[in-house]
């Protein structure tokens, strides 16, 4: 079958490799709908390293049709699916308190397991047993079930910070991840949601995604108009979703007393911010991090997109086919683009 084979950093290309097969209790998938994440990017440039093999595939964001069920009796050929990647090891302290989106036992579709960037993938047993897979509803789209993945992990991002109708919401990008988060914001009733962005078509995107007030950086304090924003108090909660250390500096100028402060995006190993310490404890500021998604999560966005009361289909702006691999990663990186998918047909 052909695959787009990460060989290196910055060297990926499609080719000819095995055919994976069902082994007892797994699954095969034909790829319908692949998106590219801004993961998949950084592993692409070797800004991540973690967890990623030579040689692999990536594809972490996908559904399809099953080609082999593996004997499971739910499944049949020809259904349509799509699949939480993450397989957490299910025995660990941290998943026995509900945390398995943090396990360090578990593998990843897309890391550990080769992912979907190709025509076919495996889905191993172990996922098929503890309910990863979810039957698409006819009118589901292959590309709306792609996106399930990455609006799971903003909802685990959005728990972390506890984001409600009582408060208002800065979230610092426009990318993908940042749309999904004025999205997940505005469907739990924030009362003011500001997306910070230099990039025009980004900040429309956020108007159009639900955001109440934009802010080009370049061009104007944000801080400043944060404040105006907010009746001169400060945003209740601010969202770091693009990995840019210097803005975890400018997220404790931004929130309010009592503030909570997400640094949802990725960034690289070894990369260091300054934040201001003195803010964050006379103003009693909560900072988290946030990664990943658990099962949880996967089906209460799963159910949120089944049902239409999430509607993310303007989410994908371009669209090509497998064996033009290397455009559609230089579209996802170039900032042209909202999300980018690989299509079978």
């Amino acid at each position: 079958m052909k695959a787009a084979v990460l060989k290196a950093p910055n060297e990926i290309s499609l080719e000819e490799i095995d055919t994976p097969k069902a082994g007892s209790g797994d699954v095969v998938i034909r790829v319908r709908a692949a998106t590219i994440c801004g993961t998949d990017i950084r592993i692409y440039r070797g800004r991540k390293t973690t967890g990623v093999r030579y040689p692999s595939v990536l594809g972490h964001e996908f559904s399809g049709e099953v080609v082999e069920t593996g004997g499971h009796a739910g499944l049949s050929v020809g259904d349509r699916v799509g699949l939480c990647p993450f397989i957490a090891c299910g025995h660990c302290d941290l998943c026995k308190t509900g945390r398995e989106n943090l396990c360090t036992q578990g593998s990843a579709v897309g890391y550990e397991i080769d992912g979907a960037f190709a025509e076919l993938i495996r889905i191993p047993a172990q996922a098929v047993a503890a309910g990863n897979l979810r039957h698409l509803p006819d009118h589901m789209s292959f590309e709306e079930a792609a996106l399930v993945e990455p609006l799971s992990c903003v909802v685990n991002g959005q728990n972390k910070v506890g984001v409600s109708s009582a408060d208002s919401v800065a979230i610092l990008g426009a990318g993908p991840i940042g749309l999904m988060h004025v999205h997940i914001a505005r469907h739990r009733g924030a009362k003011r949601i500001i997306v910070s962005d230099p990039n025009g078509h980004r900040r429309d995107a956020a108007l159009a995604a639900g955001a109440d007030a934009t802010i080009d950086p370049t061009a104007e304090d944000v801080a400043l108009r944060i404040r105006a924003e907010t009746g001169g108090r400060g945003a209740d909660v601010v969202i770091c979703a693009i990995g840019v250390p210097a803005l975890a500096r400018q997220a404790t100028d931004l929130a309010a007393f009592g503030g909570r402060i997400s640094l949802f995006a990725g960034f690289a190993k070894g990369e260091v911010a300054e934040m201001d310490v003195n803010a964050i404890h006379y103003r009693e500021l909560t900072v988290t991090g946030a990664f990943g998604l658990s099962r949880r999560d996967f089906d209460q966005c799963f159910d949120m997109v089944a049902t239409g009361r999430l509607n993310l289909k303007s989410m994908i702006t371009h669209s090509y086919p497998l064996d033009a691999i290397a455009d559609a990663l230089a579209v996802a990186e170039s900032g042209a683009a909202i999300k980018v998918a690989l299509r079978d047909g």
